[in-house]
């Protein structure tokens, strides 16, 4: 199971609160028109998608991400949307899609844009397909695939959710920290010092016997 993940209302309020007035409006604006039933539904989706891309220059970079969620969110963007969002995207655009994940999709149905983003060197983009989603849905072997990409892209490992729950008792995992450490110092590279962060949590945690009753 994944941590708690803020909701949308307190995603919605932080962002409102550290926008100024002219883009809070323009966001009530993309908001109301990515949850319009309108009739001609393709002319409605054109719209909010527009609203969409444009976020950052309207709300700036630092908060174009949350901006973006609350629209996907607002839209009740599907599984394809995300999708073609994602492939037609830009950089800072395929990242606000791999945040949305955990509070659109339910299922491991756009794990396929996990997978892509682990594909790529862009840093960012790696550090999102780590978070929430990737660590309710991954299967062990991508998932421990995906902490060695953070290793080799110098990704902080403190992006990967749930780090600690899913690398308990790993062991293959610390086979793989292993070999890839000894790689780099057979190079004479040196080992991240995240790669022995990870490594620390793999033991199995065994509790102790409960203690003998006294007669």
């Amino acid at each position: 199971m994944t941590g708690a993940l803020p909701g949308i209302a307190a995603l919605r309020a932080r962002t409102d609160a550290a926008l100024g007035e002219t883009a809070r409006t323009w966001l009530d604006q993309a908001t109301t028109e990515a949850a319009a039933d309108d009739e001609d539904h393709q002319q409605a989706y054109a719209a909010w998608e527009l609203r969409f891309a444009e976020a950052g220059r309207r709300c700036g970079a630092e908060h174009a991400d949350s901006a973006r969620i609350v629209i996907l969110h607002a839209a009740r963007a599907d599984t394809a949307t995300l999708t073609r969002l994602y492939e037609q995207g830009a950089a800072a655009e395929r990242r606000a899609v791999l945040a949305a994940l955990p509070h659109l999709v339910t299922g491991p149905e756009a794990l396929h844009l996990v997978e892509d983003a682990l594909r790529t060197n862009d840093t960012r983009l790696v550090a999102a397909a780590v978070g929430p989603y990737a660590a309710e849905h991954l299967t062990a072997h991508h998932w421990r695939h995906a902490v060695l990409k953070c290793l080799f892209t110098g990704v902080p490992v403190s992006a990967v959710a749930d780090l600690a729950e899913r690398a308990r008792g790993d062991a293959e995992l610390a086979r793989m920290l292993g070999d890839y450490a000894n790689e780099r110092t057979a190079a004479g590279r040196p080992v991240p010092d995240d790669l022995h962060r990870v490594l620390a949590l793999t033991p199995l945690v065994v509790p102790p016997p409960p203690k003998a009753q006294e007669s």
